[in-house]
């Protein structure tokens, strides 16, 4: 491993001093080269681990534990190796993955019409131990707060909706006249399963209810004519924030379906990138294309707080925050993957 330059400033900004730039942390990151780009990311749960899929068709796992070890300038114990497993069981892309809120598996969503389940606390496991075939490319995956469903975003319009005990699927009895632009680029689950909500191509945001599957609620042109590409509950379920092709970053009350905040000055018009909140809810990341960095607002002002390289050579596709801590990862189309955490005085980068 080798230190590399200063990076960056601060992952995030203490409230009582976000405005002080003296008091201002900044950030260390870990890279990890893999051998295609990677296409998406999902922390666990309790913030212990990390899964990345790639267009090579692979799965990784990392602990965060043995990130952060390796990430310390005085670590003197050997060689950690963060990844701890990684499979191959898709024959396409990977787009989308959620871990089970209670048991040790990881699910995959892939361009090969696949949701596949991987039992990770099988050390030599390479391959799925459970498999549903859709009809279509699956773009998202959400587990029920349960574990006992999960919903798939796909190239058809409505979401589908698995028991995972039986694989039987469940359509929208009321689903709304949706057009042949409206596949689903992301599907998440709120809090309690008690809603669900999709962005869709067709710029719309919607909301679904969880125990009827019923579509309750269309905010059409969210986005405007383009591509709506991530929508996520806030914590207690009153907000969703979300992102578009039209590069505005919203915030929706979902009560009423109004626009409640709105932030600005990030560019995103190219790739499929989600908005997303730190693990306090009290700022806004997304990503700026053209400057390939990471922006960052207050989630109460929309204030644009600071701006950091993401230090990805060329744009970068995905950014997940961890829900525990101040850490987060990006995923770049130069075949690598970075993990950054708020820590030192002065940001360093670990490769290998």
């Amino acid at each position: 491993m080798v230190q590399s330059q200063l990076l960056a400033l601060l992952l995030l900004i203490l409230v009582q001093c976000r405005k002080q730039k003296a008091h201002q942390r900044a950030s260390q990151s870990m890279r990890h080269a893999i051998f295609q780009s990677t296409r998406c990311a999902r922390f666990s749960p309790d913030g212990k681990f990390v899964a990345t899929g790639s267009s090579d068709t692979s799965i990784k796992l990392f602990e965060v534990a043995k990130i952060k070890q390796m990430m310390l300038p005085d670590a003197r114990d050997g060689p950690v190796r963060p990844v701890i497993r990684t499979f191959y069981d898709h024959l396409q892309p990977i787009n989308d993955l959620d871990f089970h809120p209670q048991n040790t598996v990881l699910i995959s969503g892939s361009k090969d019409n696949t949701i596949k389940f991987f039992d990770f606390s099988k050390m030599t496991a390479k391959r799925a131990f459970r498999v549903i075939q859709d009809t279509h490319n699956v773009r998202s995956v959400s587990f029920h707060p349960s574990g006992d469903f999960l919903l798939a975003g796909t190239d058809h319009p409505i979401p589908h909706l698995y028991d995972i005990n039986t694989f039987q699927c469940y359509l929208s009895a009321n689903a709304p006249e949706i057009d042949v632009n409206g596949a689903i680029n992301q599907v998440r689950y709120s809090a309690t399963g008690g809603m669900y909500v999709t962005a869709s191509k067709d710029g719309t945001i919607r909301l679904w209810d969880g125990v009827t599957a019923n579509c309750v609620r269309s905010i059409a042109g969210a986005h405007g004519t383009v591509e709506a590409t991530s929508a996520n509950f806030t914590k207690d379920q009153r907000f969703v924030l979300s992102s578009g092709k039209d590069s505005t970053v919203k915030l929706w009350e979902v009560g009423t379906g109004k626009l409640v905040k709105q932030y600005l000055g990030a560019t995103h018009t190219q790739l499929r990138c989600q908005a997303v909140f730190n693990d306090t809810e009290e700022f806004v990341l997304s990503i700026d294309e053209p400057t390939n960095e990471i922006v960052i607002w207050d989630a109460l002002t929309a204030e644009k707080v600071a701006k950091w390289p993401s230090n990805h050579i060329g744009a970068f596709r995905w950014l997940e925050h961890s829900p525990t801590e101040a850490a987060y990862v990006t995923c770049g189309t130069d075949r690598s993957i970075r993990f950054w955490k708020g820590k030192s005085v002065e940001p360093a980068e670990i490769g290998w």
